[in-house]
C-alpha cells in the first residue's frame, strides 16, 4: 500500500505543478488580474493530494493501518471527493475570468457540487484517520 499511496501522491503533484500553469497561464492570456477560484486547485492538490498521501504512506509504514482491510473504499471516496472539489473550482475559476455570469440555478448546482466533493473528502479522510488510529493504538 505504500507504493499506492506514493503513486497517488506523484500524480496529485502532477496534477497540481499543471492547474498551477493552467491558471498562471489562462488568466495571462485573457489579460485578468482580479480574483478567480483557479487559484485554489494549485493548493487542493498539493496539500489534499501529494501531501496527505505522502503522509499516509509515512503513517501506512509505521502502523500498517490497511492490513487490516476495508481502508481502499475510503480512500476512494477521498479521491473522488478531491476531484470532485477540485472540478467545481477549475469550472467556477473558467466562468470567472471568461466573465460568463451563470443564471442563478446553473450557479447553485456548481456550488452543491463543489460542497458534495468537499463532503465526500470529509468523509474520506476521517474514515481513514479513524483506521490509522484504530491500528496505532
Amino acid at each position: 500500500m505504500v507504493k499506492k499511496y506514493t503513486t497517488f501522491a506523484l500524480v496529485y503533484a502532477v496534477i497540481a505543478l499543471a492547474m498551477g500553469v493552467f491558471y498562471r497561464e489562462f488568466t495571462k492570456i485573457l489579460g485578468f488580474d482580479g480574483f478567480t477560484s483557479l487559484s485554489f486547485i494549485h493548493t487542493h492538490y498539493f496539500v489534499l493530494g501529494m501531501v496527505f498521501f505522502l503522509l499516509l504512506a509515512l503513517l501506512e509504514k509505521s502502523f500498517s493501518f490497511s492490513v487490516q482491510g476495508k481502508t481502499m473504499p475510503f480512500v476512494v471516496v477521498y479521491n473522488i471527493g478531491l476531484n470532485i472539489a477540485c472540478l467545481g473550482f477549475l469550472i467556477r475559476g473558467i466562468t470567472q475570468v471568461l466573465g460568463v455570469t451563470l443564471a442563478s440555478a446553473p450557479d447553485a448546482a456548481l456550488a452543491g457540487i463543489a460542497g458534495i466533493g468537499h463532503i465526500l473528502l470529509a468523509v474520506g479522510i476521517v474514515a481513514i484517520l479513524l483506521k490509522v488510529r484504530k491500528s496505532a493504538a
